[in-house]
């Protein structure tokens, strides 16, 4: 718990000289009621000392003590249904995605999982796919027909290279459709430096509330531009990325049309991509753990922990304890308090 203006909390010190005032009154009520001997009074000093006698004003000055905490506007690290309303889902579809260290094959493990993310999401999310080998394209345009997403994932075709920047670069396009970014003048060139759009004020990593990008890959960057590089993109729109590596670290030897080459998971490119946006990193070994971070991923992306203003709560139970307060006064002494 923190406040946004601590300073006010000072005014805390006036509850003690309350409560002070508060004794003084009854021990000066008491001695009246002595002094005159009115019959009347000493029913009502009698009646003084029972604890009845003390829970309204207690109540009030806990309101209080909460109504001056609020108006320091207090803040918590909660845990909220999140506000993304949109995911990319970034699915290498390189000739690498045909090992079989994750059986069957890399490929058809990730289409499997991603088929079972989608048919969890909620009806108010809409889903793109984008696809990417030696170049990116939106496979499927955000949409929340699932019937749609399910089509456009079987009719992924492995190809030539992995451009990992250019997916995510097709990402932000595809999220951003009207801002500039010029997805063809990274598709094919390895090293030339994205260009931000005109007029673009950078805002804080993970800051977009949207929209997530979530990049399921074996990491291994053979073409387009820089991994990186693409990832700061995102980070400076705020945009998330999640990262699925898939595959194993000691990676399989994958043979095709008389080729056969060695893949292996480049797990410190997709942590970097991730760090780098405040996403995370997921690690899948086979394809049981690769359907389980999905769904784990799913929760996290639906309940979100963050710091969050809760002035009108603490309002609100002040409110409650003021009416509680006048509500038992009136009950047990046929007065408000």
């Amino acid at each position: 718990m923190s406040f946004q203006w601590p300073e006010l909390l000072w005014l805390l010190a006036a509850i003690p000289l309350l409560i002070a005032l508060y004794v003084y009154l009854l021990n000066r009520k008491k001695r009246n009621a002595i002094r005159y001997a009115s019959l009347g009074l000493l029913k009502e000093a009698m009646r003084g000392t029972s604890w009845r006698r003390h829970v309204p004003p207690a109540l009030l000055l806990l309101a209080l003590g909460i109504m001056i905490a609020a108006i320091a506007r207090p803040t918590a690290v909660v845990t909220l249904p999140s506000q993304h309303e949109t995911v990319i889902m970034a699915m290498d579809v390189s000739g690498s995605m045909r090992a079989t260290d994750v059986e069957p094959n890399r490929l058809v493990a990730a289409q499997n999982a991603a088929k079972a993310f989608i048919e969890q999401q909620p009806e108010n999310v809409r889903i793109g796919i984008v696809a990417f080998a030696g170049t990116a394209t939106v496979a499927q345009s955000p949409t929340r027909n699932k019937e749609d997403l399910v089509a456009a994932i079987d009719r992924f075709q492995l190809q030539r290279a992995t451009a990992i920047g250019s997916a995510i670069i097709v990402s932000l396009a595809t999220l951003f459709p009207g801002e500039g970014y010029d997805v063809s003048a990274f598709s094919y060139m390895s090293e030339k430096k994205p260009q931000k759009p005109q007029n673009f004020k950078p805002v804080p990593p993970g800051s977009y509330q949207s929209a997530v990008i979530i990049l399921l890959t074996d990491g291994q960057r053979t073409t387009g531009p820089d991994s990186v590089m693409a990832a700061r993109l995102a980070a400076e729109r705020g945009v998330r990325i999640y990262t699925v590596g898939v595959g194993t670290p000691a990676g399989a030897t994958i043979g095709f049309e008389g080729w056969s080459m060695h893949v292996r998971l480049d797990e410190e490119t997709l942590r970097s991509v991730a760090d780098l946006t405040r996403g995370e990193y997921f690690y899948a070994g086979n394809a049981v753990e690769l359907k389980r971070i999905y769904e784990t991923m799913r929760s996290r992306m639906v309940l979100e922990t963050k710091k969050q203003e809760v002035t009108a709560f603490f309002a609100a139970v002040a409110a409650v304890l003021v009416i509680l307060a006048a509500s038992l006064s009136l009950a047990w002494f046929n007065r408000i308090v």
